[in-house]
C-alpha cells in the first residue's frame, strides 16, 4: 500500500468510526467545557499552554494589515494573541460551537479587540475563493475530516497565502506514544473532576483517546498538505512529536 492509499484509507476509517460522534455529541462537549476551557488547558498542559501558544504565533508571523481566518477558533486564543501582536489585522473566527465563541467574544471585547465571528461547519467555509492572507487552525483537526478542511482552507487562501496548523499528533516513538496516552487518560479524569464537568464531557474520555490514536503523525499531515497542492510545507515537532506545527503556502 503506497502512502497516498494508506492516508486515504486512514481518513475513511476515521470518518466511519467517529462521524456520528462528530455530528451529534461533540458540540455538547464543547458547550459543557466552554466556561473553563482555557483553565483546563493550562492545567492539562502542566502550565505549558502559553508556551505552546507563543511558539505557534511565531510560526504564523503575520504582517500589518493582513486578513486572517482562525478556523475552529474556540475561545479566540489565536485571534487575541495575533491582534495583541499586530493590531492592524482583520481577524475572522469560525467555530461550530456558539458557546465557545461566546466566551471568545467576551475575552476579545474585554481587551478592546474586534474579531468577526461566524458559527458554522468548517468543512464548508462561507468565504469566497482567494480571500485570506493567513488561515490558522489549532488543536481541532483530530475532530475533523482533515483533507476536506485543508482543501477548503486552500480554496479561501489568496495565492501566496499561508496556512498555519497546530495540534496534538500521534508520536513516532512507540514508548513516547504509550506514555502520552497514559498521561492523557489520567489528565482527562483529573480535569473532569477538578472543573466539575457535566455528563457530556465526562463521557467523552474514551473518545478523546481513541480519536488521537487514529490521528496522524507530523510527516503524514505534511503528505496530505502536499497532496492537496500546498507548497513549502514545513513541520516542527514538540515534546517528542506529541505536538506538531505545520506551515504551508498556496501556490502563486
Amino acid at each position: 500500500m503506497n502512502a497516498h492509499t494508506h492516508l486515504a484509507s486512514r481518513e475513511k476509517a476515521r470518518e466511519k468510526r467517529f462521524s456520528a460522534y462528530w455530528k451529534q455529541s461533540l458540540n455538547d462537549v464543547f458547550a459543557d467545557v466552554a466556561p473553563y476551557y482555557d483553565s483546563a488547558n493550562r492545567v492539562a498542559s502542566l502550565g505549558l499552554w502559553r508556551w505552546f501558544l507563543s511558539r505557534f504565533i511565531a510560526v504564523i508571523n503575520v504582517r500589518p494589515g493582513e486578513r486572517v481566518l482562525d478556523v475552529c477558533a474556540g475561545t479566540n486564543a489565536i485571534g487575541i494573541a495575533l491582534l495583541q501582536h499586530e493590531p492592524s489585522l482583520e481577524v475572522h473566527a469560525m467555530d461550530r460551537s456558539a458557546a465557545m465563541q461566546e466566551v471568545g467574544q467576551q475575552r476579545a471585547c474585554a481587551r478592546g479587540l474586534r474579531i468577526q465571528s461566524v458559527i458554522g461547519d468548517v468543512h464548508k467555509l462561507p468565504f469566497p475563493n482567494d480571500h485570506f492572507d493567513v488561515v490558522t487552525l489549532q488543536f481541532a483537526s483530530r475532530h475533523l475530516r482533515v483533507k476536506t478542511v485543508f482543501e477548503e482552507i486552500h480554496r479561501v487562501l489568496k495565492p501566496g497565502g499561508r496556512f498555519c496548523h497546530c495540534d496534538m499528533l500521534r508520536p513516532d516513538n512507540p514508548v513516547v506514544e504509550t506514555i502520552y496516552y497514559g498521561y492523557l487518560r489520567i489528565c482527562l479524569i483529573f480535569t473532569g473532576f477538578l472543573f466539575r464537568s457535566g455528563p457530556a464531557a465526562m463521557n467523552s474520555k474514551r473518545y478523546f483517546l481513541d480519536v488521537l490514536k487514529m490521528f496522524y503523525r507530523a510527516d503524514e499531515l505534511s503528505g496530505i498538505l502536499r497532496e492537496i497542492g500546498y507548497r513549502d510545507v514545513s513541520a516542527k515537532s514538540l515534546l517528542g512529536g506529541m505536538i506538531g506545527m505545520h506551515h504551508a503556502t498556496k501556490s502563486i
